[in-house]
């Protein structure tokens, strides 16, 4: 037993606790993200948390239309109504990448948001292409980026669905 303790204090002292503080900073432990209508209305908010992959989405809305939307995170931090086209395009990371299914890396494959008849949607989803790190694929790389939530899931016109609601996703000071 005493020799696992020194063993402990001498990997410690070696690698130095700075290496365990630094990889706890990397990523905080959640992020809410209030998410306004196009009036500057707060409908909700999302709670991201560190997921592997990815970062979980905890979406908590009220006062949207009921059916389907999609969610995406979008480039810019930024959500000025009534379009939220201030937020820019999808998020593809830092460095402008893909990931290798040729998808944006703030895309959430295979997830439909579903509006209750109240206006009212409870649910979580994993977007597995992004991070709450440092890194290129961080959502807060640039200065942070947005979370927004279009008019609907699958529009048969070649046009994005409207853009409905947007929340700024920033690192909390």
């Amino acid at each position: 037993m005493k020799i696992l303790s020194v063993l402990a204090c001498t990997v410690v002292a070696v690698c130095g606790g700075g290496a365990l503080n630094t990889i706890a900073e990397a990523a905080p432990k959640s992020v809410v993200v209030d998410i306004k209508n196009a009036s500057g209305q707060s409908i909700g908010t999302a709670t991201l948390t560190d997921a592997t992959p990815g970062v979980k989405i905890k979406l908590d809305i009220k006062s949207l239309p009921p059916g389907e939307h999609s969610i995406h995170i979008h480039q810019a931090a930024k959500c000025e109504g009534p379009d939220f086209k201030s937020a820019g395009p999808h998020f593809t990371g830092a460095a402008g990448g893909h990931d290798h299914s040729g998808a944006p890396a703030g895309d959430i494959p295979n997830f439909v948001l579903v509006v209750h008849a109240d206006g009212t949607a409870h649910v979580s989803v994993v977007a597995p292409n992004v991070t709450l790190g440092t890194d290129d694929h961080s959502v807060f790389s640039n200065g942070g980026t947005a979370l927004v939530i279009h008019a609907v899931s699958n529009s048969t016109d070649s046009g994005a669905p409207p853009r409905i609601a947007c929340g700024v996703i920033s690192k909390s000071e």
